[in-house]
């Protein structure tokens, strides 16, 4: 059965720093982009970074550019996102999803979701 499962969200403080981790089971996860997304209550779902099949390509929203990292580790078929300089408007549920292609920060062709971890930048 596939499975994305993300972990890695709780509560810190503004300023922080958070690893959300995208682990894979039933597939080989270098066999697709995957995607990292988030949303708010009240808000649409924004793409915040994919990563290519290789790790090699990635790419960011404007929102989260130079604070947030992708990262692939195909010997614990896992994607990474670091998350460093925490400010209150990062607080949302994030999602990973497997997919097709990454348009810049957006994966799309996404056909595989994990059920989300929640993540809250409050002092």
């Amino acid at each position: 059965q596939v499975q994305l499962v993300e972990s890695g969200g709780g509560l810190v403080q503004p300023g922080g720093s958070l690893r959300l981790s995208c682990a894979a089971s039933g597939f080989t996860l270098s066999d697709y982009p995957i995607g990292w997304f988030r949303q708010a209550p009240g808000k649409e779902r924004e793409g915040v970074s994919c990563i290519s099949r290789s790790g090699g390509l990635t790419a960011y929203a404007d929102s989260v550019k130079g604070r947030f990292t992708i990262s692939r580790d195909m010997t614990k078929n896992t994607v990474y996102l670091e998350m460093n300089n925490l400010k209150p408007d990062d607080t949302a549920v994030y999602y990973c999803a497997r997919g097709g292609w990454c348009l810049g920060a957006v994966l799309l062709g996404r056909n595989y979701w994990g059920q989300g971890t929640q993540v809250t930048v409050s002092s």
